[in-house]
């Protein structure tokens, strides 16, 4: 009798299990596939020739209860037959694989917990009888048995750990989300998370947990503390103690055969005003290559100096080998919300391509010291548009193009590096780039990358921090009003107009929420909101639900406190931002000419852009081309020639050929996939599957999870 071997190897995309003299299975172990951040899949039934024969195989239906914004930004992970998901209500499911029937379902302890959950993280012990999945609601990182479901309790304090802790610093009250599952490396969790982008934030330590106990076993500290390398980049010499950001939210690679973790971190804070940070500000806004075993630094470049523009690093890197000058190169690839490319050598972080310190301008407000110079790569050749001028301005009708150029003529657009001003300007690509969360794909035979990009300017205009105004509030809805100044305004509008379409109005929100229902969203977060739980004492959340559901004062219980945290001025930054702004024109098309999304390649080995085509379509505009929509997922490309993502207005995932950006399949959505795809394989056939939560940009929400795959019979 021949015995079946079963082996299991991987590729620079999926991992491959399979039989011997059998078809090999193609797994998708983690966001992007694997660890190296590829999104590259090489087995599969499903090519260039029959993609247009894609069909539904099965749909998964959460069954959450969801309101206006809900949305599911999770790429699904697939290990041995069971595919493991998270519901808009957070809630951790595992399926069968091929069906999408349900194993079972995981709801976190803390129900209050709200959020937006991009990803999971499987681990199993060597033996591969022990598996766990780690996952995120709010602050805690929960272990789950991932073949029972049931919480693993000896993991951290009773199943979860509270990222709160152990961060050298009291922190424990602050507003973090672990929206992005840690990195699994041999038995350690390394953890990034979300912040507050505020001056309450905390700072954004990478730490490795214990996979079993949950224990720490290393932290590096993305804000240096005295005698750390980079600490003599902060001019105030206390700057640990009350800075926070400097955070990883978009995942990590690693080479795991080198044990090298690289990790992409955000701007210091508070967002665009610098006066309490002055200095080159590292480690925020750097690609920082760790040992993954210790934590111990190994090398860095910062791609922002001095971050005035919100300018994260968005996104996973791309582990990735090119040719250059005669030899090949590992290297590691890094998309930005500018829409460059900076490339490494994975070892030494010495640049690919030469990459240029531009002089920027001075800033005229007040007590801001911005850098005086800005890296821009020479190559790879950006995959966003970089100019934005009046011609550019969008002329679907004579009537809009005037108003929309008398808009563009108030702000300032002479310099891609202008610091936020009172009088504002114009930041193209915006603050959602450009490249962003979802991520880059790359082909590792040909070194071509595949990436999204989002094509609208946003302003960017400071005004004076309303929370300093020397006001004595005599009533609670007077509190109220200086509390939302501070926490609120710059999201939702001065005056509660909201900014649409992310930023809801709250003028009439006693029309469309109870107050139970407000408290529960401004104490738990929804969404992209953060939580102001521990944010808001008692009085000024009471004050704020007064002010907001235009309460009488006398309802309003307890009384308003003397002292509060977040109207304390000592830590309040002079200006602040008014408003996250996308321009758009009267009907909430973007201000600019199309197209307003795009799908790009490019190779990495000469660094040219090789071809960018639309991405989405408004269909109501009868334009002959594709408009191209924002862009809020990520592409899986394929050995046999597709680029398969969604992530578009116009609720459709596509398939294009990679080598021509030629469009070959689409597909409608019950609502839009603003995730990214995992393709994996079973007994040779290829699954293709979307989490279609729509709810950003004002879209309606979803609560299904889609399966693709060729028909059994032609």
């Amino acid at each position: 009798m021949n015995r079946l071997v079963k082996t299991l190897f991987f590729v620079s995309g999926a991992i491959l299990s399979g039989c011997s003299g059998g078809t090999a299975n193609e797994e998708w172990h983690t966001f992007t596939g694997t660890n190296e951040g590829m999104r590259y899949v090489e087995h599969g039934d499903i090519t260039t020739d029959n993609v247009n024969r894609l069909a539904i195989a099965w749909e998964y239906d959460t069954g959450d209860s969801v309101g206006k914004g809900s949305t599911i930004p999770t790429t699904p992970l697939m290990v041995d037959g069971v595919l493991y998901g998270v519901s808009p209500n957070q809630h951790l499911f595992a399926l069968d694989a091929r069906s999408g029937k349900e194993h079972w379902v995981f709801k976190a302890p803390d129900s209050t917990a709200r959020g937006s959950i991009r990803s999971i993280s499987f681990w199993q012990d060597k033996s591969g009888r022990e598996k766990r999945l780690f996952y995120a609601t709010g602050p805690k990182l929960y272990a789950v048995d991932a073949t029972t479901g049931k919480g693993i309790a000896t993991f951290g304090d009773g199943g979860c750990i509270d990222l709160r802790r152990n961060l050298d610093g009291p922190y424990e009250s602050s507003w973090m989300a672990g929206n992005t599952a840690p990195t699994v490396y041999k038995d350690l969790l390394i953890t990034g998370m979300r912040l507050s982008e505020g001056a309450d934030a905390a700072p954004g330590h990478i730490r490795a947990f214990d996979v079993r106990t949950g224990k720490r076993q290393w932290i590096f500290h993305t804000i240096p503390h005295p005698g750390e390398k980079g600490y003599e980049t902060w001019e105030d010499p206390d700057a640990w103690k009350h800075i926070g950001g400097a955070n990883n939210w978009a995942g990590m690679a690693i080479d795991e055969n080198r044990g090298i973790v690289y990790i992409p971190l955000g701007s210091s804070t508070p967002d665009f005003y610098g006066k309490r940070r002055k200095g080159q500000n590292l480690f925020a806004n750097c690609l920082l290559a760790l040992d993954a075993n210790t934590g111990r630094y190994l090398w860095h470049f910062q791609t922002v100096h001095h971050d005035l523009w919100d300018r994260d690093l968005p996104a996973y890197p791309n582990l990735v080998t090119v040719r250059r000058n005669g030899r090949w190169v590992d290297a590691v690839a890094q998309i930005t919300k500018s829409g460059h490319i900076f490339l490494f050598d994975r070892v030494t972080g010495t640049p690919l391509f030469p990459i240029k310190e531009v002089p920027a301008p001075s800033s005229d407000l007040p007590g801001e010291e911005a850098w005086p110079t800005q890296p821009v790569p020479t190559l790879p050749e950006p995959f966003a548009r970089q100019l934005f001028g009046a011609d550019d301005v969008s002329d679907r009708t004579p009537a809009i193009h005037r108003e929309l150029l008398d808009e563009y003529h108030r702000y300032r657009n002479d310099d891609r590096f202008l610091p936020p001003s009172l009088q504002g300007s114009w930041l193209f690509p915006g603050f959602d780039g450009g490249g962003q969360w979802s991520g880059a794909a790359v082909d590792p035979e040909t070194q071509i990358l595949y990436v999204g990009s989002s094509e609208l300017p946003w302003r960017l205009q400071m005004i004076a921090n309303p929370a300093l105004k020397e006001e004595k509030a005599k009533t609670l809805k007077e509190q109220g009003s200086l509390v939302y100044r501070k926490a609120c305004a710059s999201c939702h509008g001065s005056d509660r107009q909201g900014i649409a379409p992310s930023f809801p109005e709250l003028a009439h929100l006693p029309d469309r929420m109870t107050v139970q229902q407000a408290k529960l969203v401004i104490e738990n977060g929804r969404n992209m909101m953060p939580a102001f739980k521990d944010v808001l004492d008692e009085g000024e959340k009471t004050a704020l639900f007064t002010y907001l559901m235009d309460l009488e004062d006398k309802e309003a219980i307890p009384k308003a406190t003397d002292t509060s945290k977040v109207t304390d001025q000592s830590s309040q930054p002079e200006y602040i931002l008014n408003g996250y702004q996308r321009f758009l024109d009267r009907d909430g098309y973007p201000g600019i000419k199309p197209p307003w999304g795009t799908l790009n390649a490019v190779d990495l080995t000469s660094g040219k852009l090789l071809w960018k085509v639309p991405l989405g379509n408004f269909d109501e505009l009868g334009t002959p081309e594709d408009t191209g929509t924002e862009v809020y997922g990520g592409p899986v490309v394929t050995k046999s020639g597709l680029i398969f993502i969604a992530g578009t207005q116009d609720e459709k995932i596509r398939a294009f050929d990679k080598k021509t950006g030629d469009l070959l399949w689409q597909h409608r959505l019950p609502a839009a996939g603003f995730a990214s795809p995992a393709v994996y394989t079973l007994e040779g056939k290829q699954f293709v599957v979307i989490a279609a939560g729509g709810g950003k940009l004002g879209m309606r929400s979803g609560t299904k999870y889609i399966a693709f795959a060729l028909p059994d019979h032609p």
